[in-house]
C-alpha cells in the first residue's frame, strides 16, 4: 500500500481481513506458546524425576561413599540413575508421565498472562540509579513487582488444577496405579471425588513461594543496584543486567519448601500410594506438612539431583 507521495505503508489488515497489528500480536503469542511447550517438553523428566524425590520414592539402593574429608557416608542416586531407572520399568515414553496437563498448563498460562497484561497494563518503569532518587526509585519497584504478583497469582490458580493432575499422573509410579490417566477422565474423577477443592489443593503453599519469591528478589536486586553497584563503574548496567538472575538463584533456594509442600499437599490422600502411608502421612494442612518435614529435616528434599546423601540418622544405622 502506498500513499500519495508513492511512500510505502504497512497494509492495516491482512488477507484474512483481521487487522495487522492483532494478526502480528496473535503470531507472537502462538510462537511464545509454541516455545514454552518446547522447554516444558524438554525439562519434563528432570520434573518426573524431582516429584519422585520429592514424594520420597527410592528404588534403587544408596550406594557407600566418602566425603572429602574421608567421612563414610551413603549417597543416593542421582538423575541419570533414577532416569535409567524408569526406563528400565515404564521404557523411554515413561519419562513423560504426566506430560500431557503440562502442556495445557503452559498454554493457559501465557494465554492468561497475555490477557492480564492487556487489561492491566505495566506503567512504564524507568531505571533510577541515583541515590537522592531511592524513594521514587522504590515506588516504581514496588509498582511493577505488585503489577507481576497480580499476574503470577492470577496465572497459579488457572493453572493450579492441571499441576495437581500432572503431579498426579507422575506419582502413579509409586504404586504402580493407573487411576489418573486422560485428561479429561482425570478432571471428572477429581471432581466426583473431592469436589471443586480438590483442583486447588496445594495452592496456598504456591503463590505463598511465588509471591515471596518475586518481592525479596526484586527488592533485593534494587538495593544491590542502588547502593552496591556505583555509576562511575564502566561495567555498571552489565552488572545490573545480571543482578536479578543472579538474586533469583538464591531466592528460589529460600523458597523451595513452599514448593515440596504444595506438590506433596497435590498428591496426599488421593487415593495413590505415593500419598497416603506408609510413604507419607495423611496430612491434615500444609501447615501440617511443613511442620512434619520441618521435624524429619526434609524442607529441602528434591531440591538437588546430584550427590544426594541419606539422612544423617538412617546413614549412621546402615553404616554399621
Amino acid at each position: 500500500m502506498t500513499d500519495e507521495g508513492g511512500t510505502q505503508r504497512a497494509p492495516l489488515f491482512d488477507r484474512n481481513g483481521v487487522p495487522a497489528a492483532t494478526a502480528t500480536s496473535v503470531d507472537v503469542d502462538t510462537a511464545i506458546v509454541l516455545l514454552g511447550a518446547g522447554v516444558t517438553a524438554i525439562t519434563h523428566p528432570l520434573l518426573y524425576v524431582k516429584l519422585l524425590i520429592q514424594v520420597g520414592h527410592e528404588p534403587l539402593v544408596p550406594t557407600p561413599g566418602t566425603t572429602m574429608f574421608g567421612r563414610k557416608v551413603l549417597y543416593l542416586p542421582g538423575f541419570f540413575s533414577y532416569a535409567r531407572h524408569i526406563v528400565k520399568v515404564d521404557g523411554k515414553r515413561g519419562l513423560f508421565r504426566g506430560l500431557p496437563p503440562r502442556l495445557v498448563s503452559s498454554a493457559v498460562s501465557t494465554v492468561v498472562r497475555t490477557k492480564v497484561k492487556q487489561v492491566v497494563p505495566r506503567e512504564d518503569v524507568e531505571h533510577v540509579s541515583n541515590r537522592d532518587d531511592l524513594k521514587t526509585s522504590l515506588r516504581k519497584v514496588v509498582r511493577e513487582t505488585s503489577h507481576e504478583m497480580l499476574v503470577q497469582c492470577l496465572s497459579r490458580i488457572a493453572t493450579h488444577p492441571f499441576h495437581v493432575i500432572s503431579v498426579r499422573c507422575m506419582a502413579q509410579f509409586v504404586g504402580r496405579e493407573v487411576k489418573y490417566r486422560g485428561l479429561l477422565s482425570c478432571i471428572i474423577k477429581i471432581f466426583q471425588e473431592e469436589g471443586v477443592s480438590g483442583f486447588f489443593v496445594g495452592l496456598v503453599p504456591h503463590i505463598l513461594g511465588e509471591v515471596i519469591f518475586l518481592w525479596c528478589c526484586n527488592l533485593l536486586a534494587h538495593f544491590i543496584n542502588t547502593y552496591a553497584v556505583d555509576d562511575n563503574f564502566s561495567q555498571a548496567p552489565a552488572v545490573r543486567s545480571y543482578t536479578k538472575f543472579v538474586m533469583g538463584i538464591a531466592v528460589s533456594v529460600l523458597t523451595y519448601p513452599f514448593m515440596l509442600v504444595a506438590d506433596l499437599m497435590a498428591v496426599n490422600n488421593c487415593g495413590l500410594a505415593a500419598g497416603l502411608p506408609p510413604n507419607l502421612p495423611i496430612f491434615r494442612s500444609w501447615i501440617h506438612c511443613w511442620k512434619h518435614l520441618s521435624a524429619q529435616g526434609q524442607l529441602f528434599r528434591g531440591s538437588s539431583f546430584f550427590f544426594r546423601r541419606v539422612p544423617i540418622a538412617k546413614a549412621t544405622v546402615a553404616l554399621e
